[in-house]
């Protein structure tokens, strides 16, 4: 989870092949160091055609003169500033498998999430219902490159293969994963297992939380 002093910049600019080079010159000038990055063509609107990077960058105390450098560039047609993804959305709870199985989890984890936002915090829930080895393998080693994910459910009925392998990826990135149970190798390879999948929705909740008492790391490899 990245620090909470941390600044986000949205940058419109010319689609145009050496502008991210010049905006990653412009930063480094200022000896800032990036911490996340995302960048796309627009594709609707006013600005259709036109180039949008979002950035955060670490807490500097020339900020205003980084903003200014980067409005100053020719091809740069708007810079904005904003509250960085951390301090909006928060740590990401990530829940992949079957659609049924799915929903029930996010019910979990959105009811206590909203425990928890209203008293300060914020923890976000994402979902996505898929089916297919192949498919639930690449999404689920994809959650090592999600920004802010912080632990992953599984959530489905059948799960082994290439999705165990990909559970051990994430969890070498330091994701703890919680499985319900189900037939397959995968909950052999998940941190806990979990009947109940409401129940595995709060948990994976409560561990992200900074205020709840719960640690998957001390019921690590038991099936509840």
């Amino acid at each position: 989870m990245h620090s909470s002093q941390s600044y986000a910049i949205s940058i419109i600019t010319e689609n145009k092949r050496g502008v991210l080079r010049d905006i990653a010159i412009i930063l480094a000038s200022h000896n800032v160091n990036i911490l996340t990055i995302q960048q796309e063509i627009i594709k609707r609107g006013p600005e259709a055609g036109l180039a949008w990077a979002d950035l955060e960058i670490e807490e500097v105390e020339d900020y205003g003169a980084i903003v200014e450098d980067l409005a100053a560039h020719p091809y740069v047609r708007e810079v904005e500033t904003h509250e960085s993804f951390s301090k909006i959305f928060g740590q990401r709870v990530i829940i992949i498998g079957g659609g049924a199985q799915v929903a029930q989890v996010a019910m979990g984890a959105v009811n206590e999430a909203d425990r928890h936002n209203i008293r300060g915090e914020r923890i976000s829930v994402d979902t996505i219902p898929l089916v297919g080895e192949e498919t639930l393998a690449l999404a689920v080693d994809a959650v090592t490159r999600l920004p802010r994910a912080s632990i992953l459910v599984l959530a489905g009925s059948i799960m082994g293969g290439k999705i165990s392998q990909a559970v051990e990826n994430v969890k070498a990135e330091g994701i703890p994963v919680i499985a319900l149970k189900m037939a397959g190798s995968v909950v052999d390879h998940a941190d806990l297992v979990v009947t109940d999948p409401i129940q595995a929705g709060v948990f994976a909740v409560m561990h992200v939380s900074g205020k709840a008492i719960f640690d998957i790391n001390r019921v690590k490899g038991r099936e509840f």
